[in-house]
């Protein structure tokens, strides 16, 4: 299944870039994405390289999830295609 990146988690004053805000297609409720919790996501980098990361809970009420990587994404990363596993 793919998703898209929306955003980086963020707060007034900085932003994480190692937990992303994921929106899922076909996935319009808060209770359907909370089965994809638990599930491990894949970024392909444009030089082939994979950061891995889980997605940790979902975000807000329209089916949009949370993930954390094991590093920070880049900023080219923002509104490209992720692939969840």
């Amino acid at each position: 299944m793919e998703g898209i990146i929306n955003n980086y988690r963020r707060s007034m004053s900085r932003q994480y870039t190692r937990h992303i805000i994921i929106s899922l297609p076909k996935v319009d409720s808060r209770e359907k994405a909370q089965a994809y919790v638990g599930k491990k996501v894949v970024f392909k980098t444009t030089s082939g390289k994979q950061i891995t990361g889980e997605i940790s809970a979902p975000h807000g009420n329209k089916g949009c999830v949370r993930a954390l990587f094991e590093r920070a994404l880049p900023g080219q990363c923002l509104g490209t295609v992720i692939e969840v596993q």
